[in-house]
């Protein structure tokens, strides 16, 4: 049963994920955070960190890691081929059909279309990652002790940074991990 659980919660991520990994942050969120309840909302937190380490597209990592923590291997192998099933589908077909009816209006309005659809995916990723991070209980709280401070300012310092000197994000999320290591190591 859970393979069949994960095999069709991640062949809905795969198949609603449009605009890459980070759209699909919500919708695997809603899967095994808020459906199933696989994960915690730090839990969530902890995955989105791993599949940003790791080489690969999130979904993917995503789904072989949350596959991988219910069932093993099998599990691994059954979430990752729900997750880019649909996608194989859909690229043969919208391959096909966008080359031969690329220059159609209709086709660049509907493209065009999906933009705003996308930005709000990935706003609403963000957040999911951020709220947790931030907020001890995983909700937007001030209540005395649920503020951390440190992953805040390191939120700042790194929109600041990445928006003031345009340096490569992957020094700044490395710069970042370093910094809370000291951190971490010092207290």
């Amino acid at each position: 049963m859970i393979y069949l659980q994960l095999f069709l919660a991640f062949l809905q991520v795969g198949a609603f994920s449009f605009g890459g990994g980070y759209a699909a942050m919500p919708l695997i969120s809603a899967q095994v955070v808020d459906k199933y309840g696989w994960l915690s909302a730090s839990d969530f937190a902890d995955l989105v960190t791993i599949s940003q380490m790791t080489p690969g597209p999130i979904a993917i990592n995503a789904a072989t890691f949350v596959g991988n923590q219910l069932a093993g291997i099998p599990g691994a192998l059954v979430a990752t081929i729900g997750v880019i099933t649909p996608s194989c589908i859909f690229v043969t077909i919208l391959a096909f059909l966008y080359t031969r009816y690329k220059e159609l209006s209709v086709l660049k309005d509907a493209l065009l279309s999906l933009r705003p659809a996308v930005v709000s995916m990935i706003f609403v990723a963000g957040l999911i990652i951020l709220v947790p991070a931030i907020f001890k209980s995983g909700e937007i709280s001030f209540a005395e002790g649920n503020f951390s401070i440190r992953p805040f300012l390191l939120f700042i310092g790194s929109v600041f940074v990445l928006r003031k000197f345009k340096l490569d994000p992957i020094l700044v999320m490395v710069a970042c991990g370093v910094i809370e290591v000291i951190f971490y190591v010092m207290i």
